[in-house]
């Protein structure tokens, strides 16, 4: 069983069919599910499907994109959020994106240690998007030593994930690594420790091959683990069942 610890299910991209594709999961060896906010809507949306079904859980927080959308109105909600409602892992997805910087980047900023700050206050790890911003990215980690989580979708250097292995962070890889140039991410998962690794489709976006140029979903997680378990020599049962319970472990389920 497989446990895709990040999928935008609240995303539009399933409006026709998510329900009959969510009930579907567990067929596919589908065991948990992390669903994370990307705004106030989509964290409320979130918290909605986690408290529908039993295998999905949720993380509130507001996405760099959407990062002008932070004050502490916006705080006190996700304060809310995680106080009614215990499948409420944690904050995320929050972070830096300086790829289009339509929002500028010290806005960018002052959210992201806001929502550090908030997952600090709660003793909840926190779900980081970092995009072309490494520098600013560890420098917020510094500022935050109580606060660990996972850099999902991975993007930054083997030398940057070892310091974050070495803070008690997770790396978390999407269909990327099994892109023909995915030299950077497979250089990653090869060299930190199989324990802080964690496997994510980001869905609906980044579909591994031979999906890619399709929308992704849950069902396809299993291909990330099969790259991984080539990549580190390892079978892929044994790939299912460590990721899973890294997990399990990030998000203490």
């Amino acid at each position: 069983m497989l446990f895709d610890t990040h999928a935008h299910m609240d995303d539009r991209a399933f409006d026709t069919d998510r329900e009959q594709l969510l009930s579907s999961l567990p067929g596919q060896g589908l065991a948990l599910v992390m669903n994370p906010g990307c705004s106030l809507e989509s964290s409320r949306n979130a918290v909605k499907l986690a408290n529908t079904y039993d295998y999905i859980y949720a993380a509130v927080g507001s996405h760099p994109d959407v990062a002008d959308e932070v004050n502490e109105e916006a705080l006190e909600e996700y304060r809310r959020l995680v106080r009614e409602n215990p499948k409420v892992k944690a904050i995320g997805e929050i972070g830096l994106d300086y790829h289009y910087e339509d929002i500028p980047r010290e806005i960018q900023l002052r959210a992201f240690r806001m929502q550090m700050e908030l997952a600090k206050e709660l003793n909840l790890p926190a779900i980081v998007h970092e995009r072309e911003a490494h520098d600013d990215g560890m420098k917020v980690v510094h500022e935050f030593p109580e606060v660990t989580g996972v850099f999902h979708c991975y993007s930054g250097s083997a030398e940057m994930a070892r310091q974050l292995v070495d803070r008690g962070w997770y790396i978390g890889f999407t269909g990327v690594l099994t892109f023909k140039n995915a030299r950077k991410a497979i250089e990653v998962a090869s060299s930190i420790p199989i324990e802080r690794i964690v496997l994510e489709t980001d869905c609906p976006y980044m579909s591994p091959d031979p999906f890619r140029g399709r929308r992704n979903d849950p069902g396809k997680i299993y291909r990330m683990a099969e790259k991984l378990a080539e990549i580190r020599g390892m079978s892929v049962e044994e790939i299912h069942a460590i990721t899973t319970e890294n997990g399990k472990k990030l998000y203490k389920i």
